[in-house]
């Protein structure tokens, strides 16, 4: 087989992966396409080690068992955030998470007054 076969299938699905990441709402959908842009990186790093004769022997199988060991790292913590995320939220929409806490970003001369407002607002609601 010609290694561009590889090479092309390999972009391919990183294209894929990438178009997931950007286009996707859903948390575990884009871990799903993160995992597809991880594997082809693995096509090329095995395709690589199986064309090109490098100094060191199987040096890219070596690096692929370690992008394997990598992801599997990699969808461990980011499912266990995606279950803590729904458990919270009720959702795993990716758009709808806030980042913030809600608390002031500032620690002006009215600080004692934006403290005020939050610990109300904490009370109220």
């Amino acid at each position: 087989m010609h290694p561009v076969v590889p090479y092309v299938t390999a972009a391919g699905l990183f294209g894929l992966g990438v178009y997931g990441v950007l286009v996707r709402r859903n948390a575990v959908l884009v871990l799903m396409a993160v995992e597809l842009m991880l594997n082809a990186v693995n096509l090329v790093l095995v395709t690589a080690d199986a064309t090109v004769r490098a100094t060191l022997p199987h040096s890219g199988q070596v690096f692929a068992l370690f992008v394997i060991v990598l992801a599997a790292a990699e969808i461990g913590v980011g499912l266990a955030v995606v279950l803590q995320l729904y458990r919270l939220r009720q959702s795993v929409a990716v758009d709808e998470v806030r980042l913030d806490t809600g608390a002031p970003l500032d620690n002006g001369p009215d600080d004692e007054t934006n403290n005020a407002r939050h610990a109300a607002a904490g009370a109220n609601g």
